[in-house]
């Protein structure tokens, strides 16, 4: 069985349970400890205040089924995580089994995150507001190094990225959640270990020779012209144009509709018409009114075996199993 919760109704999940527990929270100021509920599964997470405005969370979790949790558009801080064990999905991309991940600060798409059941999950989450950064890579005039101005987009789409994981960043991680130190000894060591890992995460965009390899910003028409053909796709799910002809039709090459796909919404064009192929098929198929061969055609796959194969790499399940009702539990 898959629980589906959006993240409004799985913090409230978390809410409710706190006012109802026993659970033994953290001692110190600024830090906080919450078990989680019951029936979600097992594990907590420790959300604790190392520098003002910035928080580090480590979590330990093992859920009892399989998780779908849905979250809208929603303006996001700048955050960067990375798990010492386990693994789950994203909508663009997943964290663990070699991967971490840096969103950044701005306008976040709605995304999906799924976690297989009985599965331990053991991690950390850092989050701060983007201006925070130069006050820890700040460049020569003070201000944030042009290198890393890609994570702070204010009121733009932000920039999501999956940086490959290495031995040096698994041990920081690793440091930082078996931290041996009480008080402001602690808070000084994790300060010193947070720096650390957002560093070790950050040294491919830090180097030179990488410089020049950055995707440059795009202009504020460009990203009108990018989000219209978005609204195309979105349109035309069943038959949708070439590429070439989506990208004549908005007035942008195939190239930087290729590449603005990717910084506005963290995944290529294809990718983006299969994820929201898959949404429309999630929906019709819970309406029950639909045979999964009639939703397969209406979404645009010709082929059964296709459009199953999408939809359990989407959901976690087949198109029949949603259609008899496996995964429609939205609460507990």
């Amino acid at each position: 069985m898959t629980i589906i919760l959006t993240t409004k109704d799985y913090n409230e999940l978390w809410r409710i349970n706190k006012e109802n527990t026993t659970f033994p929270s953290a001692s110190e100021s600024g830090d906080y400890l919450d078990e989680m509920p019951k029936r979600l599964g097992r594990g907590y997470c420790r959300d604790i205040e190392v520098y003002p405005e910035l928080w580090l969370s480590i979590f330990d979790k093992e859920y009892h089924h399989d998780l779908l949790l849905k979250a809208p558009v929603s303006n996001h801080p700048l955050q960067f995580s990375a798990l010492a064990l386990g693994m789950y999905t994203e909508t663009c991309g997943q964290l663990g089994g070699g991967n971490t991940v840096i969103s950044g600060g701005g306008i976040q798409d709605k995304i999906d995150s799924f976690f297989h059941h009985h599965h331990r999950i053991l991690g950390i989450s850092i989050e701060m507001s983007p201006p925070l950064l130069k006050t820890f890579f700040p460049g020569k005039d003070g201000e944030m190094l042009p290198q890393l101005q890609f994570l702070a987009k204010e009121s733009d789409w932000q920039t999501l990225i999956y940086p490959k994981t290495n031995p040096a960043i698994q041990s920081v991680v690793l440091q930082i959640i078996n931290c041996p130190y009480q008080g402001i000894a602690k808070r000084m060591y994790l300060q010193g270990k947070i720096i650390e890992f957002m560093a070790l995460q950050l040294t491919p965009f830090l180097e030179d020779d990488q410089v020049t390899q950055l995707p440059p910003r795009l202009k504020r028409e460009t990203i009108a012209k990018i989000h219209h053909a978005k609204e195309i796709l979105q349109a035309r799910l069943e038959n949708p144009p070439l590429l070439s002809e989506l990208a004549q039709q908005v007035g942008v090459s195939e190239s930087t509709l290729q590449r603005g796909f990717q910084m506005q919404f963290g995944t290529t064009v294809f990718g983006y018409l299969t994820n929201q192929r898959m949404e429309q098929a999630h929906q019709l198929l819970q309406s029950r009114h639909l045979t999964v061969a009639e939703v397969a055609n209406i979404v645009g796959y010709a082929h059964l075996g296709h459009f199953a194969a999408a939809f359990k790499r989407k959901f976690g399940m087949t198109p029949r199993e949603c259609f008899l009702g496996k995964k429609l539990v939205s609460g507990l």
